[in-house]
């Protein structure tokens, strides 16, 4: 075991070196962060997450849990104290629709490189995420497993890790990245992507169930299906409709049996009204819903889990194809947001980041956008407490069972994150995670520290 632990602490070491370090990390297990046994953090107006009202109180981090919230605490003997005053405490940051594997790697990377390049390039991607203060994310599609394993293990550094596994597509729907000459499949040859994780391809409804099962069988947190067109996929028009009722309704019931729930890649109304139909829990985008579906989805408690797309300079680089059908879906990104605000839809943020590694890292000014149609209040508790109870519908099979999540509260992980100014005044601190993120703490390990 004394070797084995060696061992990877030296590829650990080479890990590191080749990622270029960790800025601002102390030294601890394996290099990554530094942990103490007792953390006391004073003097910080406290963010809740779920509450406006900010709090003048002391926080006790004993392990990688939030003990006491209080004024004037006692400190334990040898406990580290952090003069917070100036600053605002939040909980971590949770990001409901990422993508590790295609966060920053490109098409080309993808389609050229392999396994090892793919797991290297997201290490980083997710290490990154944790420095702009993301300390648990939603993965919707891509073979994040062994991604989410390293990082619970302490191998590698990143966000909380509910993994969707392989997104399951149709044939030509919008998970479908095999080229035309892959055409006719036969039973016995699956194309390399799928047997690397990339995706699953089903049609019918024992082939959905399996795929399923299988996803579930390697440890998805969540199912992740593609209901509709797709912008970044090249064979399905935006307004198509995929998967029939049948095939959904039988992922759904696959996803119960085992506890948890089905998200769908559902962009127009159409995918949107199949996928609730089918009893989806969680609709992804839903740029293009109607008032009617809108409503039918706060009628239904059925999640949305829509990002700020606009023409602006944050919008992907497209060919033809793909722009026209990307500016059909920015269009109804205002009236979505504006009426299920109204409606009290329960939304959701996430940022969908692909492909682009100087996108990902605009992920904290991707939530500060959302001040075109939230209180900065409400921006920040979509982005904590309201995004951990959309995480609580994988119910017993959430990889964190010990304490909630996005909440700064006595019996919490202690995910915090010390920023210098008031965020619920000035949403903007949070796009600015490298200068206005003094302190980044993930399950009481402190990641950054710049405080004096």
């Amino acid at each position: 075991m004394k070797q084995l632990l060696a061992k990877a602490a030296v590829f650990s070491a080479v890990l590191v070196t080749a990622m270029g370090g960790y800025a601002n990390a102390q030294e601890g297990p394996f290099g990554y962060g530094n942990k103490h046994e007792h953390v006391v953090i004073r003097g910080a107006q406290v963010f809740s997450g779920c509450s406006e009202q900010l709090a003048d109180a002391d926080v006790l981090v004993s392990g990688n849990m939030i003990e006491r919230i209080g004024p004037d605490l006692a400190a334990p003997e040898g406990a580290v104290e952090i003069n917070g005053e100036g600053h605002t405490l939040i909980p971590g940051l949770i990001d409901a629709h990422w993508h590790g594997m295609y966060a920053t790697a490109t098409i080309v990377e993808m389609m050229t490189t392999n396994e090892g390049y793919w797991n290297l390039k997201t290490s980083v991607a997710q290490r990154d995420a944790l420095y702009r203060g993301f300390t648990t994310v939603r993965d919707t599609a891509g073979p994040m497993f062994d991604i989410a394993r390293a990082t619970d293990e302490g191998l590698i550094v990143g966000p909380r890790l509910f993994p969707s596994g392989p997104a399951i597509s149709q044939t030509a729907g919008h998970m479908d990245f095999r080229m035309t000459r892959d055409v006719p499949a036969t039973p016995d040859k699956l194309h390399p992507f799928e047997t690397a994780d990339q995706f699953y391809i089903a049609d019918g409804v024992p082939e959905v169930l399996k795929r399923v099962r299988e996803v579930l069988m390697q440890g998805a947190t969540q199912i992740k299906l593609m209901a509709g067109g797709g912008v970044t996929s090249s064979y399905d028009p935006i307004h198509t409709k995929q998967f029939t009722r049948e095939e959904l309704k039988a992922a759904v019931e696959a996803a119960d049996n085992w506890g948890t729930y089905v998200l769908t890649h559902a962009i127009n109304n159409e995918a949107v009204e199949h996928s609730i139909d089918a009893g989806v829990k969680s609709i992804e985008h839903g740029h293009m819903a109607t008032l009617e579906s809108l409503k039918r989805m706060k009628k239904e408690g059925v999640w949305l889990s829509m990002q700020p797309f606009m023409d602006d300079e944050d919008a992907p680089a497209l060919n033809e194809f793909q722009k026209e059908k990307y500016l059909s879906v920015i269009h109804g990104t205002d009236f979505v947001y504006t009426n299920a605000k109204k409606l009290g839809v329960k939304i959701a943020f996430g940022t969908d980041t692909l492909f682009s590694a100087d996108l990902a890292k605009r992920q904290g000014a991707q939530l500060a956008k959302l001040k075109k149609w939230f209180t900065p209040f409400e921006a920040l508790k979509m982005a904590t407490c309201d995004n951990a109870d959309l995480l609580k519908l994988s119910g017993k099979l959430t990889p964190y069972p010990e304490g909630p999540l996005g909440i700064i509260d006595e019996g919490a992980y202690a995910d915090m994150i010390l920023v210098d100014g008031n965020p619920l005044e000035n949403l903007d601190l949070v796009g600015d995670p490298e200068n206005k993120f003094k302190l980044i703490m993930k399950d009481g390990t402190i990641y950054k520290n710049t405080m004096q």
